[in-house]
């Protein structure tokens, strides 16, 4: 049988984005496709000149160049094969090429070589070409780095020699050479190969930044944080072609009937060939109807029933930044009728945003001015909130005043001398107190204690402002919902016929917030790591196979109970990839039921080629049993479906398959 397409996945650069071009493998590249063409071009040039009655020795020797260019490869797997005890089916239709050869029937034999030969060279091609986007992403990342010495000189090196802790220089235009932390400088860095991102990320000090991602205008110095083979890449490529470790359930089903089938198919053709013969018919004729048999009974088509269409499902996803790990996985995801989400990373983009700026009634603040002068004094800390604050104010443009004798109390806030004034950032219950003071200001909290609690009701963050003792205003900050969430839970409740739920973390007002707007019903808040797992459990329990959606870190524990996990792998969280038997590299939680959809195709176009395989052989078996079946034309069936199973399979490498399984 042909060798089985291995997987390899195209993954993350496809998009139109991605800056490194995609290499194709050529077909002659592929010592199959070479040995295979040699077949064929023997076979050409032998036959017309049988045909033309030349001399049996210039057409013999070219068909028997035919055989040997394509039969070597399968008839060396499969004695290796017989070595260890298995029988496989590689060998047969050699044994079968050879049979026909012995009883005059050379033409025949070679038809059956050239055509085998050419659906392995066919089935190698797709094989390579899933495998060129996996090296195109490798391809990404520079084989070379500018490294700085302790004295400050440069020296260019391998990647593969830089360790964690060198500092390199990215200069404008270079893609970054490891992942890691930088220095100093400020750029704006292209990763949309990693995050999906579609515009350039700004980068300074202290952000994180990946190999193969493309630097812009600016200088930066990074500090490498990850060995090459454990950079962002690296993990994804490595996660993937494990992928090729691995087989489905019904492929070791259908590897574990092949065993049997194959003797049984022994047994059966050397009864074909006894029977007639015992009955009185000529050798040759028993012969040929037992080799035809032994071509047509083989279960090539069957073999190969499986794995196309599941690992070229696991190609596709990966070309759109979904990387399942396994053909298992693929199987599996096809089988999902229950979906539990996390909410903060997974439904919530998971960064901290401001969504509300309420000044205090008759202060003499703007809301500008306000979030002006929170944003200055919380511009040194490094607090989640803090960087919220600082990124609403750097998005209206606003000029910060200068800040002196800066300070920040954990769980409190932050204070600092900003134009001459003391302000105080931070949590309302504790900077409010219960300390009155002229009527004014007592008013003034009051007015901020409102709008405090009314933010929390909302399940909104309250921060409140202080200028030098007095409440000028209070802040609203909030975790944004990703824009595709309530597409995604319709969807989602569409394809499995049952509403998702929630569980998170979170406190119940904001949980019952979000779930509003995202449509859903079953909310469970409050929960810590093993109540997930519990609700998990519960679910199962119920004869559900829930598919968990979370972000990989408090969620691990669920993700690892579920039938399935999928973990949010923005940054290329550790603990995602581990746990996790999907990740959505790019965070884009519209493929959730795109790559559910693409397996349940999988699972069609599985079933669809166990009918053909099926059809063909009982066709042919009863034909070569109940009549008389000519060779070629068992060779063209046999072989013909074996082709047409690939290919069918194959159908889901294009990207309209992607796009189908969002319709």
């Amino acid at each position: 049988m042909p060798t089985a397409l291995l997987p390899h996945s195209d993954q993350g650069v496809s998009d139109d984005r991605a800056a490194a071009p995609r290499r194709r493998t050529r077909v002659l590249a592929l010592a199959e496709a070479r040995w295979a063409a040699a077949a064929t071009a023997a076979f050409l040039i032998a036959l017309p000149l049988q045909l033309a009655g030349a001399a049996a020795w210039t057409w013999g020797a070219l068909y028997a160049v035919a055989y040997v260019a394509g039969g070597w490869e399968p008839a060396l797997a499969g004695l290796r094969a017989l070595r260890e005890k298995t029988l496989d089916v590689d060998l047969l239709m050699i044994v079968a090429a050879l049979g026909a050869a012995s009883i005059g029937q050379v033409m025949d034999g070679a038809l059956l070589v050239v055509i085998f030969a050419t659906s392995g060279a066919l089935e190698a091609l797709a094989t390579a070409r899933t495998a060129d986007s996996v090296r195109s992403l490798l391809d990404l990342a520079p084989t070379t780095a500018t490294r700085l010495a302790d004295g400050g000189d440069e020296e260019p090196v391998d990647t593969a020699e830089l360790r964690v802790g060198d500092i390199i220089l990215v200069r404008p235009g270079e893609r970054v050479g490891a992942d890691g932390e930088v220095l100093d400088g400020a750029s704006d860095v292209d990763q949309a190969t990693i995050t999906g991102e579609p515009l350039p990320v700004a980068k300074e000090a202290g952000d994180e930044v990946f190999a193969g991602t493309l630097n812009g205008a600016g200088a930066l110095r990074v500090r490498v944080g990850r060995d090459a083979s454990d950079s962002v890449i690296a993990r994804i490529v490595a996660m993937v072609e494990e992928a090729s470790e691995t087989k489905a359930p019904t492929q070791l089903f259908i590897e574990k009937v092949e065993q049997r089938y194959s003797l049984g198919m022994v047994v059966a053709t050397l009864a074909v060939f006894a029977v007639p013969l015992a009955l009185g018919d000529d050798l040759t004729g028993a012969l040929l109807r037992a080799m035809t048999f032994m071509i047509v009974a083989s279960p090539c088509a069957v073999v190969l029933a499986t794995m196309p269409p599941l690992l070229s499902a696991i190609a596709n996803a990966g070309r759109h930044g979904v990387l399942v790990k396994s053909a298992v996985v693929m199987e599996r995801l096809g089988q999902v009728d229950a979906v539990a989400f996390d909410k903060t990373g997974t439904l919530t983009e998971g960064t901290p945003r401001v969504t509300a700026v309420h000044t205090i009634p008759g202060g003499d603040l703007t809301d500008d001015a306000l979030l002006a002068l929170a944003a200055a004094a919380e511009h040194r800390s490094e607090h989640p909130l803090a960087r919220a604050v600082v990124g609403a104010a750097r998005a209206r443009g606003l000029d910060l005043p200068a800040v002196t004798d800066f300070a920040s109390a954990p769980g409190v806030g932050v204070r600092a001398t900003v134009d001459g004034a003391t302000v105080e950032v931070g949590s309302p219950a504790r900077l409010l107190g219960t300390q009155p003071g002229a009527d004014a200001q007592d008013t003034a909290r009051a007015e901020a204690a409102t709008y405090a609690r009314e933010l929390s009701e909302g399940g909104q963050t309250a921060v409140l402002v202080l200028r030098d003792g007095a409440p000028v205003g209070v802040l609203g900050i909030a975790d944004r919902l990703r824009p595709d969430a309530a597409a995604t839970v319709t969807a989602l409740e569409s394809l499995t016929g049952t509403a998702p739920m929630l569980l998170t973390g979170d406190n119940a007002q904001a949980a019952a917030r979000l779930a509003a707007e995202v449509g859903i019903a079953d909310v469970r808040a409050g929960l810590l790591p093993q109540d997930k797992v519990a609700a998990v459990r519960e679910a199962e329990g119920a004869g559900r196979k829930v598919l968990v959606v979370g972000d990989g870190v408090n969620d691990a524990p669920a993700l690892a109970a579920a039938h399935t996990g999928i973990a949010m792998g923005r940054a290329g969280s550790d603990l995602a990839l581990e746990t996790a038997d999907a990740v959505i590299v790019r965070d884009e939680l519209a493929t959730v039921p795109r790559v559910i959809a693409l397996s349940r195709r999988a699972r069609g176009l599985v079933v669809q080629n166990l009918v053909i395989a099926g059809a063909f052989i009982a066709v042919l078996v009863t034909w070569d049993l109940a009549g008389s079946l000519p060779l070629p034309l068992g060779v063209l069936g046999h072989e013909g479906s074996t082709v047409i199973v690939g290919l069918n399979g194959l159908r889901l490498l294009r990207d309209s398959a992607w796009r189908d399984a969002g319709a």
